[in-house]
């Protein structure tokens, strides 16, 4: 789907919506479905590409109805699809400030300004650093983020993972089919995902799981080519010599727009009641970005279904 040329037929031109959504992912465009079959003019807001960071998993498979499981791409092309079926318009713009302290709310973008009286924020997460040395200098030099993006860079070469939570271990198989073997640093004494790709971990001959070690250097020349590893326990480092490092070391809540206007938790999470309304009325919260005790795809529909319903009530109750 060519969301550029959709974007240039479908866009009206308006400056006002009745509710503006801030990100594209599952919850989003869930949202954004919702709202649409009320009837309410909706805008999606997306710096990237529809679908948020779904479109980078290679295959999910715990998503009710997909039998076999759907790649991520094909499945942000379908929610994207499905909300500007109910008449959403879905903007390639990125926001750059919101100002909430009156209504109708004001969105800021890179290419213009918007009014709306009502916002919901589904601006998800993104990869924790490690904040350690050579980290700066060889991303995109060695370093990624995202195997599903770089892995054909690495067909036959040595690679690292940093972390053994689901993300680390689905993108370290992906990796698989590429890199010649790959050792997964764990800081834990144990892997954290979930026990059948544990599984497909302990099956896979190239890949190498190291728990209770941590990386504490990414070094090169120009490129990548080797890292440090510090065994936890002992204390003891040993240099490995790769080409690549892919880091999946926890996430990080996309709230530039609204840390200091929204009420936020101890780790930078929107805080959110049960109907995902914020500390500012007419302001909700849904996916990744808030306060919840589970980040998958089918709770970020969830949240989107419950946000696009409660801007509906909040828009029908100022009437």
């Amino acid at each position: 789907m060519d969301f550029s040329i959709q974007k240039k037929e479908k866009d009206s031109g308006r400056k006002h919506f009745a509710a503006a959504i801030i990100g594209s992912g599952p919850a989003g465009l869930t949202a954004a479905i919702y709202l649409g079959r009320s009837k309410v003019e909706t805008v999606v807001f997306e710096k990237v590409i529809p679908g948020g960071y779904v479109v980078n998993v290679e295959k999910i498979e715990n998503y009710p109805g997909f039998v076999e499981g759907i790649a991520g791409e094909q499945l942000g092309k379908l929610y994207a699809k499905h909300a500007e079926k109910f008449g959403a318009e879905i903007k390639c713009e990125e926001v750059t400030k919101l100002e909430l302290n009156e209504t109708p709310f004001r969105i800021l973008t890179s290419l213009g300004s918007y009014t709306s009286d009502s916002i919901i924020l589904a601006t998800g997460t993104s990869n924790r650093k490690l904040g350690i040395p050579g980290e700066e200098e060889f991303t995109h030099k060695g370093i990624s983020f995202c195997a599903t993006c770089d892995a054909p860079f690495f067909e036959g070469e040595n690679v690292i993972v940093v972390g053994a939570g689901n993300s680390g271990a689905q993108e370290s198989l992906y990796l698989s089919r590429f890199a010649k073997h790959i050792t997964i640093v764990e800081l834990l004494e144990f892997p954290t995902a979930e026990p059948i790709l544990i599984d497909r971990l302990n099956e896979n001959e190239r890949i190498d799981l190291l728990t209770s070690h941590s990386v504490t250097s990414f070094n090169g020349d120009k490129l990548l080519s080797s890292v440090d590893i510090k065994d936890i326990k002992s204390g003891e480092i040993k240099n490995i010599k790769v080409k690549g490092a892919f880091i999946y070391a926890g996430e990080v809540p996309n709230n530039d727009l609204v840390k200091d206007a929204l009420k936020l938790d101890d780790k930078g999470f929107i805080v959110t009641d049960e109907r995902l309304r914020t500390s500012i009325g007419g302001v909700f919260a849904a996916g990744d970005v808030r306060n919840t005790p589970l980040r998958q795809v089918a709770t970020s529909v969830g949240d989107g279904a419950i946000a696009g319903h409660e801007a509906y009530r909040f828009l029908e109750e100022r009437k």
